[in-house]
């Protein structure tokens, strides 16, 4: 079974330093048919306006991903962090026990587009922690394992019994990715185009996928694709 939630049907914000869209419920948007799916609570898609950004505040009990696609995010926290995070990174930060930080886009002139992810954590109070590693390369297949419960192959550790992939799919190499057995799938395109077991999603579209035995995916409208699969338990 496939559920498709489309980029218009997403809740939507406009607070003019930063414009987002939200998949699941989040602040003050909530749709009860989309507070979450599985362990996976939020992808927002982000912009943050030039010398703006968001002001110290606290997390917890939430393994937070983020994944840049264009422009630059500084990232500072309580753990003594300071970094920056750009397109072909991702960063993880287990907010556990308890956890301030701070994002700003410094550039004078570039807005920062991103997605945040959050996933519940396997249980609550983990010791916070901070990753942020290079991209790995797509394997044989387009897809390259960004996010895991064991940092296999150049990931990094998530603490939770998910995989997160970023997948770039070309015209030329359509994906085949097989899902376990009670295992679910979330697809999230972040540029481009792509079917999925059949159906057309675009930028912005988001895909749940339960009781399939793959994911097929394949670049559509003569575009190469981006997407972001979750492997969820």
């Amino acid at each position: 079974m496939i559920k498709i939630r489309r980029s218009e049907e997403r809740g939507h914000a406009d607070y003019g330093w930063l414009d987002t869209r939200y998949t699941f419920s989040f602040n003050d948007y909530y749709d009860p048919a989309y507070s979450g799916f599985r362990s996976l609570r939020v992808i927002n898609e982000d912009r943050v306006q030039p010398g703006r950004g968001f002001g110290t505040h606290p997390h917890r009990d939430m393994e937070i991903l983020t994944y840049v696609l264009e422009g630059e995010l500084e990232h500072r926290d309580s753990m003594g962090t300071g970094s920056t995070i750009r397109p072909g990174e991702v960063q993880r930060m287990s907010a556990g026990s308890g956890v301030t930080h701070s994002e700003f886009n410094h550039s004078k002139s570039n807005p920062v587009h991103l997605l945040q992810i959050w996933i519940l954590p396997e249980r609550k109070g983990i010791e916070p922690s901070y990753e942020q590693k290079n991209l790995p390369s797509a394997n044989g297949n387009g897809l390259s394992l960004i996010a895991s419960p064991d940092g296999a192959a150049g990931s990094v550790r998530i603490h939770q019994d998910a995989k997160v992939f970023r997948g770039l799919i070309s015209q030329q190499r359509p994906v085949v990715y097989p899902l376990g057995k009670e295992r679910h799938a979330w697809v999230q395109v972040a540029r481009g185009e792509v079917d999925i077991n059949g159906n057309r999603l675009q930028a912005g579209d988001g895909a749940a996928l339960t009781s399939e035995a793959e994911v097929k995916l394949a670049a559509a409208n003569g575009t190469d694709a981006e997407i972001l699969l979750f492997d969820l338990n």
